[in-house]
């Protein structure tokens, strides 16, 4: 009897020393995010410089004293607007000459073509000698040729009197005035007067990888491309307008192809030299799934991310986003993942396929994060 008590005392000591299955680790804390479905645009970007379409530097074509500016330094001046005068006297002169010989060399002609008529009366009369009416003749041709050369110095002398007004040849905005009125001009000087810029519509020169020509010139078949322009110390877009160009030759050196965009420039934003930001619209895909960029983590097989499933715990999904850089921010989702699900977006360190979560909501800049109520 004394015997079975000490056995079942044994047993009932080693059945209080068994040991206990470990505890469940307890969740991890993690922060989440739905994948959303939506139109999201694709961008391309790149640094631009800001060019005129059009700058000429207007010079005098004929020499003269120059007696009137016709503009102010930083004006805005149509084509065809009279930026400066030359004293026109000179050359007036020499139109007023050139039609009088002209009136002079018909009047010949005139009278050397009746002579030329009553010379053929008379050959025909066998008064005069035919080799009289042949030099008639090839007076008359003289003279004709005579009046045609007069004309031309006519019309010679009216383009050069026509210099004397010196006129925009575009619209733009003048710069600085390089000749003060009342200097004699050549039109030999190398210095202008004044330099005109064409500040609207502008261009904009700017440059992206060379992987990207061929997305660009494929968009480009469908139709013009949207492009946006943002100053350097500012976040939002100044001006929007198309693109022109995509350049024929990739540069080998930089491994980049130029581009070339059109601006309207209305308010004048955009100024010649002037560096920017440029925003390629390349395309908008259309019920797109997001999710933020940190949501995306990068495995020995590639993309994942932890989706969280009704049960509380994580799933570790492949997935593939695209390289291109989404509108807002957000990852593009091209394929693994459906608008809905809920991700992991910060957190991912501890966990693990399976594991348990605790959702907290996104601390406030100076706040501590909320909990938030486990999926059940």
């Amino acid at each position: 009897m004394a015997g079975v008590l000490v056995i079942g005392a044994l047993i009932s000591i080693h059945a209080r020393q068994k040991p206990q299955p470990p505890a469940a680790p307890p969740p991890v804390p993690v922060i989440t995010s739905v994948a959303q479905a939506g139109d999201v645009p694709i961008y391309l970007d790149g640094i631009g410089t800001v060019q005129a379409h059009n700058t000429v530097t207007v010079r005098v074509q004929v020499d003269g004293t120059l007696t009137s500016i016709g503009f102010v330094e930083g004006q805005d001046v149509k084509a065809g607007d009279v930026l400066a005068q030359i004293d026109p006297r000179l050359l007036r002169a020499q139109l007023e000459q050139a039609v009088a010989t002209h009136a002079r060399d018909v009047a010949q002609l005139a009278n050397a073509r009746v002579d030329l008529q009553r010379y053929i009366t008379l050959v025909a009369q066998d008064s005069i000698a035919t080799q009289q009416l042949d030099t008639q003749r090839a007076l008359v041709a003289q003279l004709a040729a005579t009046v045609q050369s007069d004309l031309a110095q006519i019309a010679y002398a009216k383009v050069q009197l026509s210099h004397t007004a010196i006129v925009s040849p575009i619209s733009g905005r003048t710069g600085v005035r390089m000749i003060d009125a009342g200097n004699i001009v050549h039109a030999a000087d190398a210095t202008g007067i004044v330099t005109v810029t064409q500040i609207e519509p502008i261009s904009v020169l700017f440059t992206l990888p060379e992987d990207a020509a061929g997305m660009v010139l494929r968009q480009a078949k469908a139709g013009p491309l949207s492009v946006s322009a943002t100053l350097r110390d500012d976040d939002k877009p100044a001006a929007h307008g198309t693109l022109l160009l995509v350049n024929n030759q990739i540069d080998t050196v930089t491994g980049t192809i130029q581009l070339k965009a059109s601006f309207p420039n209305k308010d004048h934003v955009l100024w010649p030299g002037q560096f920017v930001d440029v925003r390629l619209l390349l395309e908008t895909r259309r019920n797109a799934v997001t999710v933020p960029p940190g949501a995306v983590q990068r495995g020995p097989q590639g993309e994942f991310v932890f989706v969280v499933l009704g049960n509380g715990t994580v799933q570790m999904r492949n997935v593939r986003s695209s390289t291109s850089n989404a509108g807002g921010g957000a990852a593009l989702i091209e394929a693994g993942l459906a608008a809905g699900e809920r991700v992991v977006t910060d957190g991912q360190l501890k966990l693990r396929p399976g594991a348990r979560v605790r959702l907290i909501e996104p601390a406030a800049p100076g706040a501590r994060p909320a909990v938030a109520p486990s999926p059940s």
